[in-house]
């Protein structure tokens, strides 16, 4: 039976220390319990916005650890376990299983794009060491792998259950929710496409700007997803569409790191080559959020 998840998964930042060498711990339970608080449904820890780039292999290891015990059973916890090496995203995905995740999210290997008989090879191979559901991160953009509908649906064969939909492109999208839903679950992951993705039908979101607007994400998703009140969810988009073009418009950790801060809670920045977001920039999205009526900004 596939593992379905459902609602506002928070694509998760990495707290760090103001030193930025170790992940502060202190400061991660914090914005767990703050996100869940807010009715958030779920955790994604691991990925894009959680800088997995710029974490070492026990690192990540540690972040699988304290998000499963920071979470503590309040919802889902999908592990990020993208990696450029086979062998460590075996690793990290065994370990994502012995401690407890929910699933696993796989990006492809990038910077060497890979054919799809060795992205099945690839998927199949971790599904078989953790045996674990796969969420397949489909992001174009990053990995330069670019499949049609027919073949992220045919990913299924290799553990594949869902997918993060991170490629802007609604019409590949819409084929996959209402063509191959049977076969796959969609889960949007672009956020100027949230409200159409809710509106479409999608299983459920990862979001990164969840970690700084959780309450109007949830919001959201249950004018929308729970309520099927789409006039009342087009009025509460219009204040977070702008936020989310914002967003796109920067280092997309490095903004929502930012709003997190705006927010009250300190992250301790982010590691080099990333800076944190220009002072000009922090201004430009405090005034968004307290035109979208956030407090505490």
């Amino acid at each position: 039976m596939p593992t379905k998840f459902t609602g506002v998964l928070a694509a998760l930042i990495t707290p760090l220390t103001d030193d930025r060498k170790k992940i502060d711990q202190a400061r991660l339970k914090s914005h767990i319990d703050t996100l869940f608080n807010a009715g958030i449904h779920g955790i994604v820890p691991g990925g894009s916005t959680g800088e997995f780039t710029t974490l070492s292999t026990e690192e990540r290891k540690q972040l699988t650890e304290l998000c499963i015990q920071y979470t503590a059973g309040r919802g889902s916890v999908i592990i990020g376990v993208g990696s450029t090496k086979t062998e460590e995203a075996v690793e990290l995905s065994v370990h994502a299983a012995q401690t407890g995740a929910d699933a696993i999210m796989v990006v492809p290997p990038y910077y060497d794009p890979l054919s799809y008989d060795q992205l099945l090879d690839f998927l199949n191979e971790i599904h078989q060491a953790a045996k674990l559901p796969i969420v397949y991160y489909n992001i174009p953009s990053v990995s330069g792998l670019t499949l049609s509908p027919e073949q992220i649906a045919g990913l299924a064969k290799v553990g594949v259950e869902s997918f993060k939909d991170t490629s802007g492109n609604a019409p590949d999208f819409t084929e996959l929710v209402f063509g191959f839903g049977s076969q796959i679950s969609a889960m949007n992951g672009w956020d100027t496409l949230t409200f159409y993705g809710m509106a479409a039908g999608n299983e459920a979101i990862i979001w990164g700007a969840a970690n700084f607007i959780p309450e109007l994400a949830v919001e959201l998703w249950n004018a929308i997803a729970v309520q099927n009140d789409i006039r009342k969810g087009r009025e509460i988009w219009k204040d977070i569409w702008p936020i989310c073009k914002f967003l796109e418009g920067h280092n997309y950790s490095a903004a929502v790191k930012a709003g997190v801060e705006l927010r009250g809670q300190k992250v301790g920045g982010l590691r080099k080559p990333v800076a944190p977001l220009k002072q000009e920039y922090h201004d430009e999205l405090r005034q968004l959020l307290r035109n979208a009526k956030v407090t505490g900004v």
